[in-house]
C-alpha cells in the first residue's frame, strides 16, 4: 500500500527505514522531544533504530499498531511518520500520533497525510472511530484535527506526562467513519 499527494508518498515502515529513521529523529530532537520522548529514545542510534523499526513491522503483521513514513517521492527524504495506535478491535478505534521534521513544518503535510491514512483506516482496517490527542497549545496538531473534520469531544486531565514536566491535560478530537466509506 502506498498513499500519494503531491510530491510525497506515505507507506507502512520497513526494515529498510531505520537509518533514515534514526537520521530523522536525531536531527529533529529538539522539536519531538517533548511529544515523542520514547520514539526518540528508541531511534537514538542506528542500531536502536533497527530494533524499532523491526519490531514496529512486526507490530504492522500482528494488526497491533501502524507506523507509516511520510517521504518526498523523488529525493526519498523521510520528512515525517504518523502512526495509528492505540488500536482497539473490538470497538473499532484507533489513535493518530505524528511528527514532521523541521524544515517541512507549516506546509499541510501530515494534514494531507491524516487525510489519506483516515480514509485507509475506515476502508482498509475496520476502523469507526479515530481519535487525535494534542495539548490545546500545540496548534499544530490541533490545526491538523480541525482541518479534517475531526470534532472536540473533551478534556483528557493528566493525559500525558512529557519527560521532567507535570502532568499535562490534553485534548480529545474523534472523526467517526462516515457512511459513504
Amino acid at each position: 500500500m502506498t498513499l500519494y499527494f503531491d510530491d510525497f508518498e506515505i507507506n507502512p515502515i520497513h526494515s529498510g527505514d531505520a537509518w533514515k529513521l534514526c537520521d530523522f529523529m536525531v536531527s529533529n530532537k529538539d522539536r519531538f522531544k517533548r511529544y515523542f520522548p520514547g520514539t526518540l529514545a528508541e531511534n537514538a542510534t542506528p542500531t536502536l533504530a533497527k530494533l524499532f523499526t523491526e519490531k514496529k513491522v512486526k507490530q504492522l503483521e500482528k494488526k497491533e499498531e501502524y507506523l507509516f513514513t511520510l517521504k518526498h517521492s523523488e529525493t526519498r527524504e523521510l520528512v515525517g511518520i504518523i502512526y495509528i495506535k492505540e488500536l482497539d478491535h473490538t470497538i473499532k478505534q484507533g489513535e493518530f500520533a505524528y511528527c514532521i521534521g523541521y524544515p517541512f513544518k507549516g506546509k499541510k503535510l501530515i494534514t494531507n497525510a491524516v487525510k489519506l491514512l483516515s480514509e485507509y483506516a475506515f476502508n482498509h482496517l475496520d476502523i469507526k472511530t479515530l481519535q487525535i490527542i494534542a495539548h490545546k497549545d500545540n496548534l499544530p496538531s490541533v490545526n491538523v484535527a480541525l482541518n479534517n473534520g475531526f470534532v472536540w469531544q473533551k478534556t483528557l486531565e493528566n493525559e500525558f506526562t512529557p519527560t521532567n514536566e507535570n502532568p499535562l491535560d490534553m485534548e480529545l478530537y474523534e472523526l467517526y467513519k462516515p457512511s459513504r466509506f
